[in-house]
């Protein structure tokens, strides 16, 4: 979602790098592109304003130091405040002294509300709380049906007393219901509108009187931008809300609601959304979104991604053949597949620290149809080529090309790729020339990205 504001934030950065000193004159000059490349991100204008005035007022009160040069003394302060604007830490759920914990699901039709709610559900029982899924939107078809399906998909309980109830009816009950089912969170997904009207509000704020939850949460899809901001601030103007939950951010969009949002609604951001599967909700972290936003990376959010998807049982196997370069191409399948949990190659890549430097600013977008080729051409291949590689002769490539559909030259290149990944993560393993031992995610990269 940042990729074009990163892209714009670099270059203002690049233009200051190489100064001798912080003057007013080039720092006001980077300023004005931080300040273009935030407006076109949709960032709020008066958000925008603020944010170009609390940088400035730090960096001219500021001394430069002789080891920091300004291009890094601007990057940190520029962090910092990014940090400050999108809402300083993560604010963690609030929880019931005495369960059950009631979440609330308020915002528009249409933002994600029911998956949403899933999501939610599967994060907590990660947790190990037990949660219950309340279907209170009586009026879009299909919607207590959706809920029971999703409720299904994440393994959770749910409840509803159908179309023909009323709402605060339905969210009064649950909690009964939930104490008598031995849950100890209910969520309840509340109706949305194509936009905001009274009577939303008003049952809204009924439902809220009603049950007295613990979180009450607006969920919007952050590829609506400013609209978001808009609407969050309409629902925060008529209920107590606890915080935000940002929907699509893996989408294409600018990205501005989730720098303006938490200043302009004054509601922190709790999680965001980052996929289509239910597992796809992260803990909202403001310091690792600025670091991903000026370039800087993620790795602790891929290495509990890692902690949470992987079969570690399976890559220390992998890491211990690895150190003896006994790997063979079933293992590269298997780890090639452990890696795809993690999400595309392009994303993984993102979140390594100093990446972005070391692509020189070009797109680190990588097609994910080469690691499709070479899964289909190990899959092609018997158990035993396989195991044994060099058993693989002229008649065996071609027959692996033909399997996979794809070329004997691709078949070749995958093996020769193959045999120098073996090498080079023995040498990385065992901490050779670079000292690299353990600092590659999940072992190494597989063939094919040499």
């Amino acid at each position: 979602m940042f990729e074009s504001l990163s892209d714009k934030l670099n270059s203002a950065f690049k233009n200051i790098r190489g100064q001798g000193r912080l003057t007013e004159k080039n720092m006001k000059e980077s300023l004005q592109e931080i300040r273009v490349a935030l407006l076109e991100a949709d960032v709020n204008y008066k958000v925008v304003k603020k944010f170009i005035g609390d940088v400035e007022t730090a960096a001219l009160g500021q001394n430069v130091i002789e080891s920091v040069n300004p291009g890094q003394l601007i990057v940190k302060i520029v962090h910092d405040e990014l940090v400050t604007l999108m809402g300083g830490a993560n604010a963690p759920l609030n929880m019931a002294d005495k369960p059950p914990t009631v979440i609330m699901m308020v915002g528009l039709q249409g933002q994600g509300k029911t998956t949403t709610s899933g999501k939610l559900a599967v994060q907590l029982k990660k947790k190990g709380r037990k949660p219950l899924l309340v279907g209170a939107d009586v009026y879009r078809p299909a919607a207590i049906k959706q809920l029971e399906v999703v409720a299904e998909q994440a393994g959770v309980e749910s409840f509803s007393l159908g179309e023909n109830a009323n709402p605060v009816d339905i969210c009064v009950m649950a909690k009964g219901e939930a104490q008598m089912r031995g849950c100890d969170v209910v969520i309840l997904d509340t109706a949305g509108r194509l936009h905001v009207d009274d009577q939303m509000m008003s049952e809204v704020q009924r439902i809220e009187k009603s049950v007295s939850p613990d979180e009450v949460l607006f969920v919007a899809n952050a590829m609506t931008g400013q609209d978001a901001v808009n609407s969050a601030k309409q629902f925060n103007d008529t209920l107590s809300l606890t915080g935000v939950i940002l929907t699509q951010m893996d989408g294409d969009a600018r990205g501005g609601a989730a720098i303006s949002l938490v200043h302009v609604t004054g509601c922190p951001i709790k999680f965001v959304g980052t996929g289509e599967k239910l597992e796809d909700l992260d803990v909202y972290h403001p310091d690792r979104m600025a670091d991903q936003i000026l370039g800087m990376g993620d790795i602790v959010s891929l290495v509990e991604k890692a902690q949470e998807v992987v079969d570690q049982k399976q890559a220390e196997k992998f890491q211990k053949k690895a150190m003896k370069a006994t790997l063979d191409l079933e293992d590269f399948l298997n780890q090639m597949r452990e890696m795809k949990k993690l999400g595309s190659m392009g994303d993984i890549l993102k979140k390594i620290p100093g990446m972005n430097q070391l692509a020189g600013g070009k797109d680190l977008n990588i097609d994910d149809g080469e690691l499709k080729r070479v899964e289909a051409i190990i899959c092609s291949m018997t158990k035993m080529e396989r195991r044994k590689p060099k058993i693989l002769n002229g008649s065996r490539r071609r027959r692996i090309a033909m399997g996979s559909g794809t070329t004997v030259p691709e078949v070749n290149r995958l093996i020769k790729d193959f045999e120098k990944s073996k090498k080079m993560m023995k040498m990385m393993m065992k901490g050779g020339k670079r000292g690299m031992k353990g600092r590659m995610p999940m072992g190494g990269p597989p063939p094919g990205f040499g």
